[in-house]
């Protein structure tokens, strides 16, 4: 804008930087001729950026010059019609069949194991499909049932001119009427109403990925809506929902389970069963195990889903249950218990307080 000859009239020098600006930002926006600037210099995009033999600051036609900016601005030059040009960076959407479909969200609960596994699930997604009566031309007489639109005489634009102190600006839109085709049907299909479509239901295949997340969601490109008359679908978001598992939670990669272990066999030890993702396993509970203490199971997690050979752990908590409800024969032994000197609280005090701290602080 700085330079732009609106602003600087008869100005060589302005006219000169503003075409220079144009020419790198050419070279730049192209990765070839970014590598071949970056390795040979000006020499390197000579007859190329600046359209002869000078590279930047050659000579070019200024309509070249607004050309390179057209794609700033959204596809379309705010200099179109300055100098009464501009239209070799101006596309119509004249002869582009249909118009685009909208994108459309669903969610997707999954258990633990299809998480961990990867699944492919299908699921009914209610949606706009393309109508079968007019096979999505919109039309009751097919592809030759349209005519040119009378709003934007077939171009599919609309344009509104305006000036302002850098000259005169054009905004293209595309034709309220015609939905930018540059043509209307004349004979609409009765099941669709000229759309091309119809509500209706579809089945989509998502494959889940191993180790998959409630936090990601996966696109199904062409899974949306069907555009009108033929015209592309959109796409499908799918979220994943993660359903609550019986026994287990996930955290990360890891897994973690609570395992209830009554006095007698948290004093004695045990061998006990605990559930995993891939059915139960046993573990051995060493004698004296304390309430508390936590148990590993190597590769019993959740797969990277990004690498599948780096998998998490099952963390298996031990919390001794304390009984409530005891019979008179129940508490007659334990009477017997209480005062016996094994099953006396003996902690390491240190390494009691070591634990304690570190659990509320970790």
């Amino acid at each position: 804008m700085k330079y732009h000859p609106d602003r600087n009239p008869g100005d060589k020098e302005a006219e000169a930087k503003f075409k220079e600006a144009a020419a790198a930002y050419e070279v730049l926006s192209d990765a070839d001729k970014r590598q071949r600037y970056d390795r040979f210099g000006h020499a390197g995009v000579s007859g190329s950026a600046g359209g002869g033999p000078g590279g930047f600051g050659s000579e070019q036609d200024i309509e070249d010059i607004f050309r390179n900016f057209g794609d700033i601005f959204g596809g379309h030059s705010i200099f179109d019609g300055v100098f009464g040009g501009g239209g070799g960076a101006r596309r119509s959407r004249a002869g582009q069949r249909g118009v685009p479909g909208g994108n459309l969200r669903a969610k997707l609960q999954l258990t633990l194991e299809d998480m961990a596994d990867g699944v492919e699930k299908k699921i009914n997604v209610k949606k706009y499909v393309a109508c079968k009566t007019c096979s999505a031309t919109g039309s009751a007489d097919g592809d030759a049932g349209y005519s040119k639109c009378g709003t934007c005489s077939g171009t599919g634009e609309v344009r509104q001119v305006a000036r302002s102190v850098f000259g005169q600006f054009v905004n293209v839109s595309a034709c309220p009427t015609c939905n930018g085709e540059g043509r209307v049907v004349k004979n609409k299909c009765r099941t669709c109403n000229g759309e091309g479509r119809a509500m209706g239901e579809e089945v989509v295949t998502i494959n889940v990925p191993a180790g998959a997340t409630d936090q990601i969601s996966m696109t199904v490109r062409g899974g949306g809506h069907t555009g009108l008359r033929g015209g592309p679908a959109g796409d499908l978001s799918v979220e994943f929902e993660e359903v609550a598992h019986e026994h287990l939670v996930r955290d990360g990669l890891n897994l973690y389970y609570e395992l209830h272990l009554s006095m007698v066999d948290a004093a004695l030890g045990a061998d006990i069963e605990v559930p995993t993702l891939k059915g139960r396993v046993k573990m051995v509970i060493d004698p004296g195990t304390q309430s508390g203490k936590l148990l590993r199971l190597r590769g019993k997690g959740i797969p990277d889903v990004h690498n599948r050979a780096q998998r998490g752990d099952q963390i298996v908590r031990v919390q001794v249950w304390t009984p409530k409800n005891l019979t008179t024969e129940e508490i007659r032994l334990l009477e017997k218990l209480r005062h016996a000197q094994g099953v006396q609280p003996q902690p390491n005090k240190t390494e009691d307080k070591k634990s304690f701290f570190s659990r509320i602080f970790s």
